[in-house]
């Protein structure tokens, strides 16, 4: 998932609906992604019921649901809008049974009742926690004894561009994405922690970490474009107030869809990122 993730009842439902399609854009292009880390997960069984915690629109939802055909998969998030898309998807593909959505806000206790999972998936959602070792106790309370907690965070948002882009002006998403990061440290702290010790500290035995490295052409996906755009326009709406003059007209350059500059224009984009996972029992 984008960096952009699972808190939209902080802003309107505009944002939510701009929210759900880069979330669902996120999903297409790192579908791959995503179903490499459900596979290599070290569970000691098929799990049966699965707890997606910040499940957005249903990208980790539908892949673990592919996984483990046998699984029943709670997802909870504290958007309506996101978990209403969610079930509608599931209708769709034929799961609406395997499928429970939960709205809750979990920075507020208690936590909701969400039976005793065998695993539990929380994809770039525990950096979004007002009190991450809170939640992470509230999982290990949650989670069956022999259960799996997998955490998977992006090292921030995805790059598009390559280095000497645009032509006016190379570089630019480097700053933008700069500019945001300074701004974003202040309001999500724990955004690119090491979650190792945090896990630790809460209860947990780490049993395995990865991070893959990821590299799509944007050739391979005519949604690489779209993904781009929204990400770029969020990053632009963080970012915008800290970059010079010359850097927001050529960063309206390229968002300006009708434009010659436009990003759904470009041949040379890809999508560059890296997700970690942390694997954590019970201790």
């Amino acid at each position: 998932m984008t960096e952009t993730h699972h808190h939209p009842s902080r802003h309107g439902h505009a944002d939510d609906a701009v929210q759900a399609e880069i979330l669902d854009l996120d999903a297409e292009v790192l579908a791959e992604h995503t179903a490499s880390l459900t596979a290599w997960l070290p569970l000691n069984g098929a799990p049966r019921q699965i707890v997606d915690l910040g499940s957005g629109t249903g990208a980790g939802t539908f892949a673990l649901l592919d996984r483990f055909p046998d699984a029943h998969v709670t997802a909870v998030d504290t958007s309506a809008g996101h978990l209403r898309l969610l079930r509608e998807k599931a209708r769709a593909r034929g799961v609406g049974s395997r499928v429970r959505t939960v709205q809750a806000d979990l920075d507020t206790a208690p936590w909701p009742d969400l039976g005793t999972p065998d695993l539990v998936w929380a994809s770039a959602s525990m950096h979004h926690m007002a009190d991450p070792g809170r939640a992470l106790r509230h999982v290990r309370e949650l989670l069956a004894p022999d259960g799996l907690f997998a955490v998977v965070e992006l090292a921030g948002f995805p790059r598009f561009l390559p280095a000497r882009a645009p032509e006016s002006r190379p570089g630019l998403e480097e700053r933008a994405h700069a500019a945001a990061d300074r701004l974003h440290a202040e309001r999500v702290p724990h955004r690119g922690a090491d979650w190792g010790p945090m896990l630790t500290a809460a209860g947990f035995t780490v049993d395995a970490e990865r991070t893959i490295t990821v590299e799509i052409p944007g050739g391979r996906s005519e949604a690489v474009g779209r993904y781009a755009l929204g990400s770029l326009q969020r990053i632009r709406s963080v970012a915008a107030a800290a970059l010079t003059p010359e850097d927001v007209t050529a960063l309206d350059g390229l968002l300006d869809t009708s434009g010659p500059n436009s990003l759904l224009h470009r041949k040379d984009l890809a999508v560059r990122t890296q997700r970690t996972v942390w694997a954590a029992r019970p201790a």
